[in-house]
């Protein structure tokens, strides 16, 4: 019988499918206009890369990610964060919601989540938390999971890890009062959401967007998982497979 009372749900490739690089190259291209008068597009880019991986990188639990991010990009091009950061986060409440098109949304997406409720199962969305809140809510929204009862989405205000730090696994038990074997991480990206199988959580690996690379390049073998499959393969899953903690 299985002990999971917790699906930990990843969102970019897993709930809301999509290309990582086509994603990332459409937005960029839609942010650089709103800082062009205060930096070069190049170095700017090159800059926001060199940052978030600082921020993916600390293993400082008194830093949020957002503190970090900050902090490394400010120092770098010695700027004030009230002449950059109004005009980012302005972007991500505003036209980076219109972006969806870079994403290839499925009706799966919430008909798996809302299973996991059905059956009384307590549901995070654990993507990584690269994003602010502003950010995150739109593409929650893309993905048609938005106003299902999560009971934390990570983002890089309330996070203090990034995946594949296994730190950030641990921060949302602890958040949320559970054990990781209590949990189940379902993601598709072969190492930074089935490192969560390194703490103890049971991991499912959705194979529609799989991302092999990280896994295969990080000088380990793939890592190990529980259960594999499509989104399809999922929702059949939770509907049939996992038992019900409440009828």
């Amino acid at each position: 019988m299985s002990t999971v009372t917790t699906l930990l749900f990843d969102l970019d490739g897993t709930l809301l499918p999509m290309d990582n690089d086509t994603f990332t190259k459409g937005y960029f291209k839609k942010l650089i206009p709103h800082v062009a008068h205060l930096m070069a597009p190049e170095p700017f880019i090159a800059q926001l890369w060199r940052s978030t991986e600082a921020m993916v990188k600390n293993d400082d639990p008194s830093l949020t990610n957002e503190a970090v991010f900050k902090k490394h990009f400010l120092e770098a091009v010695n700027a004030r964060e009230e002449d950059f950061f109004p005009l980012v986060e302005q972007f991500y409440a505003g036209e980076f919601g219109e972006l969806s098109h870079l994403s290839e949304p499925t009706p799966l997406a919430r008909e798996i989540v809302q299973a996991a409720v059905d059956k009384g199962y307590r549901v995070v969305l654990a993507t990584n938390p690269l994003f602010p809140r502003p950010a995150t809510e739109h593409r929650m929204r893309w993905a048609g999971v938005d106003g299902l009862p999560f009971e934390l989405v990570t983002t890089y205000e309330n996070s203090h890890f990034c995946k594949p730090n296994p730190n950030y696994y641990l921060e949302i038990v602890q958040k949320i009062g559970v054990t990781p074997e209590s949990c189940l991480m379902i993601g598709n990206d072969a190492f930074e959401d089935l490192i969560a199988g390194k703490i103890g959580m049971e991991t499912y690996w959705v194979t529609d967007c799989a991302i092999q690379e990280k896994a295969e390049t990080s000088g380990k073998e793939q890592l190990p998982f529980d259960h594999q499959g499509t989104l399809q393969d999922l929702l059949r899953y939770i509907r049939e497979e996992l038992p019900a903690l409440r009828s």
